[in-house]
This record gives C-alpha cells, sequence and structure tokens, in this order.
C-alpha cells in the first residue's frame, strides 16, 4: 500500500518517498509551553502518531522528534515571582507529556528543548547574515531579522505574495527593513529576567520563536 500526502506547494498529492528507507525521519514542531495544552495541541500531536505508527508498520526504523519551546515571550509573559519561566515551561511540559501519554500517544524517539539548542541557533543566524538573508537592527538593540525580501520564494508553499502579506498587528517594527520581517534573535530587555538571556554576538539576547524549530 502506497501512502499518499498532500504537498502544499504543488497542491496535490503524492507519493511518499523516504529518502532513506532503512531510517524514516520526521520532524514536528512541538508545543509552546507557556500554558497547558487543549483540544488543538492532542489533535496535532495525534494526527502524527498516527502517521508515525503507518510508518513504522511499514519500515523497519522510524526516527521521530518532537521539540519543545521553552523560551519565548508567552513563557516570559506568564512566569511569576514564585514561579519563573524556567520553573513554569518545565511544568508545563510535563502536562503535555501526561495529556499525550492519556490518550497513548507514543513518546517521541527524541525531544529536544529549545534552550538545549542555543548555539545551532547562533550558529545558523550567522549563516544566515553571511548569506544576505538577514540582518542586525540598526538601531543598537541586538535584534537580528530574516529579510524577507531577500528570499525569492518567500510564501511560495502557501501561495501567497510578499505585497499581499500583512504585519502582525502585535510586531514591534523597531529595526526593520520591512514589516513583515520577523525576528531570529530578540535582544536583552531591561524588564526581562536575566537568566533569560544569553551572549551572542550581537549582544544578550534570546532566540525568536521562528529560529528553534529551524535549528
Amino acid at each position: 500500500m502506497t501512502l499518499r500526502l498532500y504537498d502544499t506547494r504543488a497542491q496535490q498529492l503524492r507519493d511518499f518517498v523516504p529518502l532513506d528507507p532503512g531510517n524514516v525521519t520526521i520532524y514536528v514542531c512541538g508545543a509552546t509551553v507557556q500554558s497547558g495544552p487543549h483540544i488543538g495541541h492532542v489533535r496535532a500531536a495525534l494526527s502524527f502518531d498516527i502517521l508515525r505508527r503507518w510508518l513504522s508498520h511499514r519500515y523497519d526504523r522510524v526516527t521521530f522528534v518532537r521539540n519543545v519551546t521553552d523560551i519565548d515571550d508567552k513563557v516570559l509573559v506568564n512566569a511569576t515571582d514564585s514561579e519563573p519561566w524556567w520553573a513554569l515551561a518545565y511544568r508545563m511540559e510535563q502536562e503535555f507529556t501526561a495529556a499525550y501519554s492519556a490518550i497513548g500517544i507514543l513518546p517521541p524517539t527524541y525531544e529536544p528543548r529549545a534552550t538545549a539548542s542555543i548555539p545551532q541557533m547562533q550558529e545558523l543566524i550567522t549563516t544566515l547574515i553571511d548569506r544576505g538573508h538577514a540582518y542586525a537592527s540598526p538601531d543598537g538593540s541586538g535584534d537580528v531579522y530574516f529579510d524577507v525580501r531577500s528570499w525569492s520564494e518567500y510564501g511560495a508553499l502557501t501561495h501567497q505574495s510578499l505585497d499581499a502579506m500583512e504585519a502582525a498587528a502585535d510586531a514591534d517594527p523597531r529595526g526593520k527593513r520591512n514589516p513583515q520581517d520577523f525576528a531570529l534573535w530578540k535582544g536583552a530587555k531591561p524588564d526581562e529576567p536575566a537568566d533569560a538571556t544569553w551572549s551572542s554576538p550581537w549582544g544578550d539576547g534570546r532566540p525568536g520563536w521562528h529560529i528553534e524549530c529551524s535549528a
């Protein structure tokens, strides 16, 4: 039996052909653990669990990786004096694990936390800057943005033109070349915890949400 998956870019069903039949690999963007799981989180996890089980039946080995985004704006916002951001993130991570387990979703082969991959994120950001796809904000904030207009195929997966896209209403416009540019690295802010920052070539700060899964 052939597995067919919908190709968003091609807008059609395509036969699944693994790059390595001896080890089929799946990467899934996991939860941002700022609060507890809801039905949408569990539905997404269940969908990939079904896919994984089918692949495990068909192929000898399946490596399934699902990350945990344990540093993000909302994690910091929801933290309190009695429960710092890292404690909140860990507690919510355990709630997600319990919710998945309660309905029989298999644990991932690997489940890396974003905070454990900061060097890899910085390396990827440096590569993007060197290739002209990212830039450090000229305002001295320490922010680094992806330059969406540097990538001619930006929007191809969703069949949207860049000019038709609107910037998010809550997006911070400081230091951007284009309103749609998004943060790869966020410079440290005086009202954020000192232990939520890491040193970098662009100044102390933390990763932006988009770079975490990429790295």
